[in-house]
């Protein structure tokens, strides 16, 4: 294995001292050297390939220059790695390296992370969570600074979330003005994921956008049902109910992609055309949505801004605190038309 270039050797190639080099390389001030003699330097250490030993830096300037970021399934769904993608553009732009962990949601995992994190000494750490919810952190250095990304905790000062609120009250609202006022129904109430942390700590906030929006406007839903888990089968079950109610149906507001592809093929079953018959609004963006034909109108989980303002927030000057909102942004396609009539 070849050695490693040390300072010493970039003194010699370039014929000047150690101190000198040190104070060029790194990059101090009152060096007091000729351009000629600065460029000579710059040119040994690129002949040499030579780097800074990191652990002496971190040593001089109180830095790793490297961070961490534990989550509980992020880097194995790939609905919710683009926080990855987020999160390692900010570093790399503030010149910092990302070492990552992953517990699978098994509290000894997640303080092996930890432990794992401070013995490196990383300059702070991201938790980030593929569904926005509560997390329960093991015990912190008082100096590590953290960020939650797309959750929240009570031992963390800053958290990074969707604007749940804002979307809830704009999926509403494109119900709205295609003229389906009189014939929402809502396919997933979740009173459990409204009261719980530690189910979700934003699906609160989205039903207080869609209860606003529909109030705002003077419209009260036709049907409510609730599916228990957000999945294909039970959006597909809880539409059927919904129809069979007898409820003048001419819109359903889906709680999350899944439960409306469910809804899409209740509705094909029973012959009704998606969005002629009946139009679908959703949330999230999960690839399936853009499958789908016609293609689901839905607000988009932006995980990959949260993962980049969580980066920023924890790399910034300034100590981070408080919750940090994230647009949900509407991606809109061919699911909604206007109510007919």
């Amino acid at each position: 294995m070849n050695k490693r270039p040390t300072l010493a050797d970039v003194a010699a190639r370039a014929g000047m001292s150690k101190t000198a080099v040190s104070l060029v390389l790194n990059d101090r001030p009152g060096s007091r050297l000729s351009a000629d003699a600065v460029a000579r330097i710059h040119e040994a250490a690129r002949e040499l390939n030579y780097r800074p030993n990191p652990a002496a830096r971190s040593l001089r300037l109180g830095t790793t220059k490297t961070v961490g970021f534990i989550s509980d399934e992020v880097t194995i769904t790939r609905f919710a790695s683009a926080m990855i993608r987020g999160l390692l553009d900010a570093a790399d732009e503030h010149d910092h390296g990302v070492l990552i962990a992953e517990t699978g949601h098994h509290p000894k995992q997640l303080a092996k992370a930890l432990e794992f994190m401070i013995d490196r000494q990383v300059d702070g750490i991201v938790f980030g969570s593929m569904a926005a919810r509560l997390l329960d952190l093991p015990p912190l250095p008082e100096a590590m600074r953290v960020v939650m990304a797309n959750s929240a905790s009570t031992s963390a000062r800053a958290s990074v979330l969707p604007a749940e609120r804002e979307a809830g009250r704009r999926m509403v609202g494109l119900l709205l003005e295609q003229g389906h006022a009189g014939g929402i129904g809502i396919i997933g109430t979740s009173p459990n994921a409204r009261t719980d942390p530690r189910a979700s700590v934003t699906i609160g906030a989205r039903f207080e956008g869609i209860n606003e929006a529909l109030t705002q406007a003077g419209a009260t839903p036709v049907a409510e049902v609730d599916v228990g888990s957000w999945e294909p089968g039970n959006g597909y079950e809880g539409t059927k109910r919904a129809l069979d109610s007898g409820a003048p149906l001419t819109a359903l507001l889906c709680l999350n992609d899944r439960v409306a592809f469910g809804a899409h093929q209740a509705l094909t079953e029973r012959g009704l055309r998606v969005p002629d018959d009946v139009s679908i609004a959703s949330f999230d963006d999960d690839e399936i949505a853009s499958y789908m034909r016609p293609a689901l109108t839905t607000a988009r989980l932006p995980y990959e801004e949260m993962g980049r303002r969580a980066m920023e927030l924890l790399l910034a000057d300034d100590e981070p605190t408080g919750e940090h909102l994230v647009e949900m942004p509407v991606q809109v396609r061919d699911s909604i038309r206007p109510a007919k009539g």
